[in-house]
């Protein structure tokens, strides 16, 4: 049996190799599917560290084999960052303009190799396997289901599941979990409304499509409120609207952008079918014609009941008694670690990274800066988690 208090004491030994790699990794980031230097980076230390690995383009799969049978246990760190110019003024800020890490995705990935590190120090003592998920583009193109879809859960299949995500409002040596919903499912909307141009001074000639999407607007509005129930959490924005050509030209055509978040597919298929209905009535009711094109993204990210219980239980021996934070409600913002466990069991939780007495920029700011302290924390929650479920923590 693995003390857990040494875990966390070898691992802040390692803090300087941590903050390394992460600095590195902070300096030349790169965006979805084009992480290739980065992709180079966590290749040289797999390397350097003997682990076995796959690499399809930036994605990359790594595997520790224990000495003995057991559970298959999963790994992520996201890899890609995001289209911001950094203002935060670091030593080590990106030296790529209009890029920067503003998301944690270079803790994240440090942290895992950290993990990786002293797993596969400590490979004679597992009992089973752990996988290594390197996930290009969560910013953007969803990479964890093209990982997927290239058998990364399979071969030896992934028992359980396990992500985190840095968060600045939480101080160092804090997580925060939720049972079930933590983030929502996204799904954008494109409404084509259709009426008939002509002169703005003789409406009756006419079927304004300005006036018929103004009426949509309001309805998609009111549907939250109709078909959600109060304890549930769900939005509906429409963010852009373009139509018309003069002030004096009644507008044919207009069209709008929306997007739908839902703590549930079965809540967001609610409202896209709502949401078509008011999109075809209303411009109906008026002589129009409209339409609702829909695109679906992000799942819902759903955490399963046990494995939440079993991340208390580790933050609890690892980081104190003190440290586990239970989130209230839902985050309406998405994550793609979502369908890494619809079908495979695992959890999802938030790591503190806060920076005492600083600014504590949000995520995807361009102040937004990490405190390091939090890497060899987090790198201990994910070798605690692993030993936990091979029986091997105290």
């Amino acid at each position: 049996m693995i003390h857990p208090q040494s875990v966390l004491e070898e691992l802040q030994a390692q803090k300087d190799w941590l903050i390394d790699i992460r600095r590195e990794l902070h300096k030349h980031p790169e965006l979805g599917l084009e992480e290739f230097q980065t992709a180079n980076l966590i290749e040289r230390e797999l390397n350097a560290l003997g682990i076995e690995y796959q690499r399809k383009e930036t994605a990359i799969v790594g595997i520790i084999r224990g000495s003995s049978d057991g559970p298959t246990i999963a790994l992520r760190g996201d890899i890609d960052a995001l289209p911001i110019t950094e203002e935060t003024g670091l030593e080590f800020s990106s030296v790529h303009p209009g890029c920067m890490h503003a998301c944690g995705h270079d803790g994240h990935t440090t942290i895992v190799l950290g993990a990786a590190r002293w797993l596969q120090e400590h490979r004679s003592l597992l009992k089973g396997n752990v996988k290594l998920f390197f996930q290009p583009a969560e910013e953007s193109d969803g990479g964890a289901e093209t990982m997927m879809e290239n058998g990364c859960m399979e071969n030896p299949k992934v028992d359980y599941v396990f992500g985190l995500h840095v968060m600045p409002y939480l101080p160092v040596g804090q997580i925060e979990i939720k049972k079930g919903a933590l983030n929502g499912c996204s799904t954008s909307l494109r409404i084509t409304v259709r009426g008939k141009g002509g002169h703005g001074a003789y409406p009756e000639s006419g079927i304004d499509g300005v006036l018929i999407a103004s009426h949509v607007v309001v309805g998609l509005n009111t549907l939250v409120a109709r078909y959600v129930s109060p304890l549930e959490s769900a939005v509906i924005t429409v963010g852009k609207i373009e139509g018309g050509t003069r002030a004096n030209i009644i507008a044919g055509e207009v069209r709008m952008w929306a997007t739908l978040r839902a703590t549930s597919d079965s809540m967001r298929d609610i409202l896209v079918d709502r949401a078509r209905a008011v999109v075809q009535g209303i411009s109906a009711a008026y002589g129009g014609e409209g339409q609702l094109d829909v695109s679906y993204g992000y799942a819902a990210l759903v955490n399963h009941d046990e494995p939440v219980d079993s991340v208390t239980t580790v933050a609890r021996k690892v980081l104190g008694d003190d440290s586990v934070v239970w989130k209230e409600k839902p985050s309406m913002g998405v994550e793609d670690f979502s369908f890494f466990i619809r079908k495979t069991p695992g959890a999802f939780y938030h790591l503190g990274c806060a920076i005492p007495e600083g600014e504590n920029a949000p995520l995807h700011s361009p102040r937004f800066i990490l405190n390091e302290d939090c890497l060899p924390y987090g790198s201990a929650m994910q070798v605690g988690i692993v030993l936990q479920y091979m029986g091997l923590l105290e």
